[in-house]
């Protein structure tokens, strides 16, 4: 015979099998809809977002994980599609940071919205390209990094030039661009702009990328 002990156990067991089992399903869902999300607008406007498939987590520990974040204060991302990178930034960030998000897709800047109720975010949709306008717009003169997962790779010549320039112009002197792409474009780019340019590579992300951090600007 089962005591009332091993019943309560047994039912407490039970209990915690069927929330981990509900969260693998939640899970699971919420990994399908940035998929979807992330397919959708990737076929919508295939030159400007970088990948049909949101960032592993093998990409953005790699991109994140050489930067001392408790010393930001204000960070931009260029591109945060489904917002993959952008909560692993507010979970890096202090309490007084701000992180601004810039995006063309209103599809994706309405999902950041939604899914983080976070006050340190400022979710914009917008160009890259006026990234000056819009810190000018929040206040902002400078910021202490920039990251970007647009593909420099299907940019015009002539329109990665401006924007990596004035990407540089963003930055404070002791400012950080990084960047994460499936080709090597934005290298000579930041080459032309940083005194310091770092590299790497994730070959387990679907795609793998080439992994860039530049800092000491000429």
């Amino acid at each position: 015979m089962f005591g009332e002990g091993a019943i309560v156990a047994a039912s407490f067991e039970d209990k915690t099998f069927e929330n981990r089992a509900a969260r693998g399903v939640l899970a699971r869902e919420r990994g399908s809809g940035l998929l979807a999300l992330a397919a959708r607008e990737f076929f919508r406007h295939p030159l400007a977002v970088g990948s049909a498939f949101p960032a592993s987590h093998f990409l953005v520990e790699a991109m994140l994980a050489p930067v001392d974040w408790s010393r930001m204060r204000r960070v931009i991302e260029y591109g945060p599609g489904t917002g993959i990178f952008t909560r692993a930034l507010l979970d890096r960030l202090p309490g007084h940071a701000r992180l601004l998000a810039i995006d063309t897709s209103a599809a994706f800047i309405d999902h950041l919205r939604g899914a983080n109720r976070d006050r340190r975010l400022i979710a914009v949709t917008g160009s890259a390209d006026a990234v000056l306008d819009i810190m000018a717009g929040q206040g902002w003169d400078k910021a202490d990094c920039i990251l970007s997962g647009l593909p420099f790779s299907t940019l015009a010549p002539e329109r990665a030039e401006r924007l990596m320039e004035a990407s540089a112009r963003a930055l404070a002197p002791d400012g950080l661009f990084m960047a994460y792409q499936m080709r090597k474009a934005v290298q000579p780019l930041l080459e032309r702009r940083f005194a310091k340019v770092g590299t790497g590579f994730e070959w387990r992300n679907v795609p793998p990328c080439h992994l860039y951090w530049a800092s000491r600007t000429r």
